[in-house]
C-alpha cells in the first residue's frame, strides 16, 4: 500500500468524523449541547463545556483534513504517469522546415490577378 492509499484512507476517515461532529452541532445553541445540560444538572460537564468540546473538536478535524490534504500532496510522484512523455524535458521533437520549391517562371501573383 502507498503513502497515498495511507493518506486517503485518512482523509476520508476525518472528513467522515469532521461531519459527524458538525451534524452534532445545533446552529442556535441546541443540539447536543443543550441534551446534556438540561434541567439545571451538571451532566458530563454541562452545556459550557459540551459546546467548548464541539468546537474545539470541530477546527481540529478540520486542521487536520487541511495537513492530511497537503501531506498527501507531497506524496505525488509529480504526475508521471506511466508511459506520459508528452511533457518529458528530455525528449525534443523538431519538425523540419521545408521550403517551397523555386520556379523559373517570373510571373508574380500580382500579374496573375491582373490578366
Amino acid at each position: 500500500m502507498s503513502a497515498f492509499s495511507i493518506f486517503l484512507i485518512l482523509i476520508v476517515v476525518v472528513a467522515f468524523l469532521l461531519v459527524a461532529v458538525i451534524m452534532v452541532q445545533n446552529p442556535k445553541g441546541g443540539g447536543l449541547s443543550s441534551s446534556f445540560g438540561g434541567g439545571g444538572t451538571q451532566q458530563l460537564g454541562g452545556v459550557k463545556k459540551t459546546g467548548d468540546f464541539l468546537d474545539k473538536s470541530t477546527w481540529f478535524l478540520a486542521t487536520a483534513l487541511i495537513v492530511l490534504i497537503l501531506a498527501s500532496n507531497l506524496t505525488l510522484d509529480g504526475g508521471n504517469s506511466v508511459g506520459s512523455t508528452a511533457l518529458d524535458e528530455n525528449e525534443t521533437t523538431e519538425t523540419p522546415i521545408t521550403t517551397p520549391a523555386t520556379s523559373d517562371d517570373t510571373t508574380t501573383v500580382n500579374d496573375s490577378i491582373g490578366q
